[in-house]
């Protein structure tokens, strides 16, 4: 089989492509100019991926990256940036997926699967959710990547072309730097809890992933469905931080915080900063991270695709723990 995978310089898109590879499909990505001479599309290329020069905001480039591909994983979004215009999200999340799946359809392509993420159902009040819990995105991203998901949803039931929608659920493992800043607070005994921490927290190792990502694409059954793709199971965010603190070897920072301090200072933040294109310091969402539950059921993906996470926290934490300290980050 060959496969195009948007998005492959990123974290996620390098795992899938490499995991692609393994299975024995001729890989092909799709990388944006500016990042042709970047040190991941360099060793992509390396490892025998084909490289295709576009971006999801060029039709004809998208289009032309298709051509040829039996599956095409549309992993590219644009995530949370400061100071970038709401038309942003939507150019590349919600345009950029029409692009995709339009030249998908045009190349002969037999499916595509969709990336959108678990933050379309934001807070999830009655724990686990399914695929079927209601909608509450918290933000541009959240609700661009709704707008792109049901999109494609539309596209695939116009026929002449199959479509899966995955929702990746708290992606992390080697690579990875989004949860860096997390371990190193906790190495250094510099995490406080907002709030009891007994909200409930779901995570991914990247393996797990790239494996439901495959599953979604070569699955006969999975055409048309919607999944969400997590862990074995989901914690509390206070048990999440003694794992992690145990793995490091430190004891937990026994201090808990209240919430409303922090969120204030987060929309004062974003009030100043963002206007002026600069990083805030703090963000509400940062805040959200303390208040909002995650804990997702992945019954569906287990029973209709085969999906089998087997990549537990304390193995999962221990892997990324020790390519932190390899490269150096912590």
């Amino acid at each position: 089989m060959t496969a195009l995978v948007t998005g492959v310089t990123g974290f996620t898109g390098g795992h899938l492509a490499k995991h692609l590879m393994r299975h024995g499909h001729k890989v092909r990505g799709l990388v944006r100019p500016r990042s042709l001479d970047s040190r991941a599309a360099v060793s992509l290329a390396e490892a025998g991926v084909e490289i295709a020069r576009g971006d999801l905001t060029d039709e004809v480039a998208v289009a032309r990256a298709c051509v040829g591909a039996d599956v095409v994983y549309h992993i590219a979004a644009t995530y949370r940036e400061a100071g970038q215009p709401d038309s942003a999200y939507r150019a590349v999340n919600v345009q950029g997926t029409h692009h995709v799946i339009a030249g998908a359809r045009l190349a002969g392509a037999r499916r595509v699967v969709h990336c959108s993420t678990g933050g379309v159902h934001g807070h999830v009040a009655d724990p686990p959710a399914n695929e079927e819990a209601p909608f509450n995105p918290g933000d541009v991203y959240q609700e661009t990547k709704l707008e792109a998901e049901q999109a494609a949803r539309s596209e695939g039931e116009g026929g002449g072309i199959e479509v899966v929608i995955a929702r990746p659920i708290g992606i992390y493992g080697p690579g990875d730097t989004r949860f860096l800043k997390m371990f190193r607070g906790i190495s250094r005994r510099r995490f406080p809890i907002l709030g009891s921490g007994e909200v409930f927290y779901h995570l991914t190792y990247i393996d797990d992933l790239c494996e439901g990502f495959r599953l979604c694409g070569e699955v006969p059954a999975a055409a048309g469905r919607t999944y969400l793709l997590a862990g074995p199971r989901y914690t509390t965010l206070i048990a999440l931080v003694a794992l992690i603190a145990a793995e490091l070897k430190v004891r937990p920072l026994p201090v808990h915080l209240p919430v409303w301090p922090f969120w204030v200072a987060g929309a004062a933040c974003e009030a100043v900063c963002i206007p002026l294109r600069l990083q805030p310091p703090l963000y509400r969402r940062r805040v959200d991270f303390y208040t909002k539950s995650r804990a997702f059921d992945i019954t569906r993906a287990r029973t209709e695709l085969g999906y089998a996470p087997v990549v537990d926290l304390p193995e999962g934490i221990r892997r990324t723990i020790a390519w932190y300290r390899a490269q150096g980050l912590l």
